[in-house]
């Protein structure tokens, strides 16, 4: 099918007509995407060029509002791939993705490179003074100008070039990188008999990997595979040492096995060209160029914030390998704790402290469960009602579509969730949207999705999670609801359009009311007997939270600071995997503990360029986090109505629109200190 076929005003992928104004995934096949991005890219590029040689002087009217509207086809086309390329890929999709990264990127290279169009935001911002913008406008158009600039609009004319050549092929670095964790993701699978193999594994988890097994033509088998939802509950609960750390060499080697997967020759050029980048850009290093845009602002703010976080870490973590060692003596074990060994000891050490395992605990936290204390949250804090829609399909059977309803019934926007993993989807947990809120123009209803990995339990049985599952399951609807609630005029300033160190609040704060009481009370229930969960368990539960906290901080703030050191040397290292051990080795990183994401499958900063040099940002948005639950914890309500109206107003509904600094401090009054992270995690007392 060729482009001049193309028709985009009847066309499925950007005309979408499905129930609750989704597309209709069943009207298109993959062959669809090429010729449409094809269509959609010239249809943007004509509605730019009209905007730039627009024969008027420039005004919000004629420049800004059109620039903010346009590429609306492109827009429902990209939201549609980039869903199912994350979600549900397949080597068609991957074929295209690479093709279409850097046809993309080409495409904005060159919108943000068009003189006559810098020319007319640039007239605006200078002059924005005369204007009399309200401060939403206002902060739209100084991030748009800033958003040129940072895009070259200032460069010399072979600068332009040079810096086009070099995004293009960091948009493909990037697509080849996530293409290769999943690639070794799908084809490793550690095949195991009844018996000795599973020594140790409770129930739910031989359920989980008999499924993964046969899902993967080995009935009869069972499964360890590397996805979290499997690998991290093996490693903590299997007694067999040698099984343990075979699928911890797997997981932890992902894209770095050498053949056409591998990824560590892709690091170092990606590594180059951000260089390359930021020097054309002025900028000494990527990290002063990432962070000029966010809160942090400097990297030496970033490092005091992680460097006493990891001494603390270093400390608390010394302090429990020598229990864990302690536990594997009194086993008859001579062997020191290595990194296969550490999460089996610890559950044994938190059974001892605590008196409870992640056994006992599963069985009262049911997905469905989860899911429907997720939405009982909401309501009580925000006042919205989520409706399932069984009948409408989304981009997989498995993905389920809820109606998002205001107090009057209106529709507020749609929610959609993936929940489980498979081969065709790559690993981790995200929040994404098929399309933002906003009012300019015609207005849009946001349609915000979430995509998860848990195990996917057989036919007629409940899907069943670890409490680390049920947290991400809370933080990643945060991330959904910081989109379902957004009240902007402006589409570039939508939900989650915020910078990468503020992003994270909403989501990390949402994490808190899992461990609400009286929400634990109410769905926390016995998958079998409907019995609410023992206020004895409970309570050990919520005594444990800050248990292994020193494990926990070291592999997180190690990759933050490997993350930090790739992006702040000024030159590129080269071998990126002797660079990684060798700053691991300045830190003293403890053997016995590895990172969460090594270099080879750091999609977080390679897979794109989302969070490179900004790793950090869980933690900075955990400051805020922390604080921003004590004025809960402060008022004797967790459902504060007036605390709950003012964090919609100015964290969840406000998106973008002010600087997060200013919007924090109204809803908190102040800035926060460090001080309840620390105590939160359980570094400090």
């Amino acid at each position: 099918m060729s482009q001049a076929r193309i028709d985009l005003s009847s066309s499925p992928l950007s005309q979408w007509n499905g129930p609750l104004g989704l597309p209709d995934f069943s009207a298109f096949d993959d062959t669809a995407f090429e010729p449409a991005f094809d269509a959609a890219l010239a249809a943007h590029a004509a509605e730019i060029d009209a905007i730039a040689k627009n024969p008027d002087g420039p005004t919000i009217d004629n420049t800004l509002r059109p620039l903010e509207l346009a590429g609306d086809a492109l827009s429902r086309i990209s939201s549609i791939f980039w869903c199912r390329a994350g979600a549900h890929t397949n080597e068609v999709i991957q074929g295209l993705e690479r093709k279409i990264s850097p046809k993309m990127s080409r495409h904005f290279s060159a919108i943000a490179m068009n003189d006559d169009l810098f020319a007319r935001i640039d007239a605006l911002y200078v002059g924005r003074e005369k204007l009399a913008l309200d401060a939403e406008t206002d902060r739209v158009l100084e991030k748009t100008w800033k958003g040129f600039v940072r895009s070259g609009a200032k460069l010399l004319p072979e600068q332009k070039t040079r810096l086009a050549a070099i995004s293009e092929r960091l948009a493909l670095l990037g697509a080849q990188f996530g293409q290769n964790v999943l690639a070794d993701e799908k084809d490793w699978a550690l095949y195991l008999d009844d018996g000795q193999d599973l020594a140790g594994l409770p129930d739910f988890l031989r359920t989980a990997m008999a499924e993964a097994a046969e899902a993967r033509g080995h009935k009869g088998k069972y499964a360890v595979t590397l996805s979290r939802s499997i690998y991290e509950p093996f490693t903590t609960l299997s007694d067999n040492r040698p099984l343990r750390e075979k699928a911890f060499r797997a997981f932890t080697m992902r894209g770095e096995n050498g053949g056409e997967a591998d990824n560590v020759s892709t690091v170092a050029e990606t590594l180059a060209l951000r260089n390359e980048k930021a020097g054309l850009l002025g900028y000494e290093t990527y990290t002063a160029f990432k962070l000029d845009d966010t809160m942090a602002k400097t990297s030496q703010s970033v490092m005091e914030l992680l460097q006493p976080v990891w001494e603390k870490a270093l400390e608390r973590a010394g302090e429990d390998q020598q229990e864990l060692q302690r536990l594997a003596a009194a086993e008859g074990q001579n062997h020191a704790i290595a990194a296969w060994d550490w999460r089996y000891y610890a559950d044994k050490l938190r059974t001892e402290q605590f008196d409870f395992d992640e056994a006992e605990i599963k069985p009262y936290l049911q997905l469905k469960q989860v899911i429907a204390a997720c939405f009982d949250v909401a309501g009580r804090l925000f006042n919205i009602e989520f409706e399932e829609k069984p009948d409408v399909t989304a981009w997989h059977p498995d993905a389920r579509v809820f109606e998002v309803k205001n107090p009057d019934g209106s529709r507020r926007g749609v929610f959609a969730a993936d929940y489980f993993a498979r081969p065709s989807k790559r690993s981790g947990a995200w929040m994404s949207a098929l399309q933002s809120g906003y009012h300019l123009g015609g207005g849009s209803e946001p349609i915000i999705y979430n995509i998860m990995n848990f195990a996917k339990p057989p036919r007629g049985e409940p899907a069943l999670l670890s409490f680390d599952e049920a947290k991400t399951l809370f933080h990643e609807f945060g991330h959904a609801l910081h989109g379902l609630l957004t009240e902007v005029n402006w589409p570039s300033v939508s939900g989650t359009s915020v910078s990468r160190d503020f992003v994270e609040l909403p989501s990390q704060l949402y994490e808190h009311w899992l461990t609400v009481p009286e929400i634990l009370k109410k769905y926390a229930v016995h998958y079998k007997t409907g019995e609410p969960i023992p206020a004895e368990l409970l309570d050990k539960v919520l005594a444990a939270q800050t248990f292994d906290a020193g494990f926990g901080a070291v592999e997180f703030t190690a990759s933050a600071l490997v993350d930090m050191a790739f992006h702040t040397a000024g030159k590129t290292p080269d071998d990126p995997i002797r660079f990684e051990n060798e700053t691991l080795r300045d830190l003293k990183m403890p053997d016995a503990i590895a990172m969460r994401h090594r270099t080879p499958h750091f999609a977080h900063v390679f897979a794109g360029d989302g969070y490179s040099a900004g790793y950090y940002s869980y933690m900075w948005s955990e400051v805020l986090d922390a604080d921003a639950f004590a004025a809960f914890e402060e008022s004797g309500d967790p459902f504060d109505p007036a605390l709950a109206d003012k964090l919609r107003r100015h964290i969840y509904s406000a998106g973008g629109t002010a600087d997060p600094e200013d919007l924090y401090m109204a809803f908190r009054g102040r800035m926060p200190k460090p001080d309840a992270m620390m105590k939160k995690r359980g570094l400090v007392t």
